[in-house]
């Protein structure tokens, strides 16, 4: 009987344009990235072109600050931890590097509310048909939305940052009661070249998978990325990057000053593993 009542709640939300849940995902992903009075305290790794790094990270109202803690799967060794100690306590003598390193963030959170803002009209939306859930839902799970999504062939990108939207197709699982995105497949599905290729060419075969949590309360993260893209950068030669990123260990932090935090990293010791 319950599963009737869950099958015919489902149904009637499916009477739903797809692109008001679109709309509406979009709007509480801005959420997810300006997070606006709370604060998070959590492990991120990081896997790229730099090599396998975890930090401990805390947010404050001003910016994030991190400290390195291993790097390929080790404690940091002496004279890597004293570096990083450095560079923290040189953050804390000299404002302008904190400010410095707050720019490129808030740089970044200006990027990614942009291109959500864009993400509606630039695609075109749709019900999956069968509305198939993720593997790893359990029984009694409330019914995930989900939706697919391809570039709408009448929008234009309104600048060069925003082109790699033209190319990408792919499907989202939402959560309905909180209209907030649980996992994202997706795809590129032919060339896209970033200011008519001299600044990229994107090769079609590129993916990304995102996956979000609740880690309490109101709040939503990014807690998972594989992100894997094949280009050619100034019109010098091809590249390949893979990025796997996911954070854990979440802890709600009271706000903070930077420098307070700051302070609270360089006094925890180091995990053993």
């Amino acid at each position: 009987m319950a599963t009737t009542s869950q099958d015919e709640a489902t149904a009637t939300l499916l009477t739903e344009p797809a692109r008001t849940w679109a709309v509406d995902c979009t709007n509480n992903e801005i959420l997810v990235i300006r997070h606006p009075n709370s604060y998070l305290r959590y492990r991120f790794h990081v896997v790229d072109e730099k090599g396998d790094q975890v930090r401990d990270q805390i947010e404050t109202p001003e910016g994030s600050v991190a400290r390195l803690v291993m790097r390929d799967g080790q404690p940091l060794t002496p004279a890597e931890d004293a570096a990083e100690r450095n560079r923290l306590n040189a953050m804390l003598s000299a404002p302008s590097m904190f400010a410095r390193h707050i720019r490129r963030e808030q740089d970044n959170k200006k990027m990614g509310v942009k291109l959500l803002r864009l993400m509606p009209d630039a695609m075109l939306w749709s019900y999956a048909p069968g509305q198939p859930q993720l593997p790893n839902a359990a029984p009694g799970d409330p019914a995930l939305i989900v939706l697919d999504f391809k570039p709408n062939p009448k929008w234009s990108a309104p600048d060069m940052e925003s082109e790699p939207l033209a190319g990408l197709e792919g499907r989202v699982w939402i959560e309905p009661k909180t209209r907030r995105m649980v996992h994202l497949d997706g795809r590129l599905s032919h060339a896209v070249n970033v200011g008519w290729g001299i600044v990229a060419h994107i090769y079609p075969g590129g993916t990304v998978t995102l996956q979000q949590t609740n880690p309490g309360g109101q709040r939503w993260i990014v807690e998972h990325i594989v992100e894997q893209l094949t280009l050619r950068a100034l019109m010098v030669k091809n590249v390949k990057q893979r990025l796997v990123f996911d954070t854990a260990e979440f802890q709600t932090v009271p706000s903070m000053k930077y420098q307070q935090a700051i302070k609270l990293l360089l006094d925890t010791p180091l995990p053993s593993h």
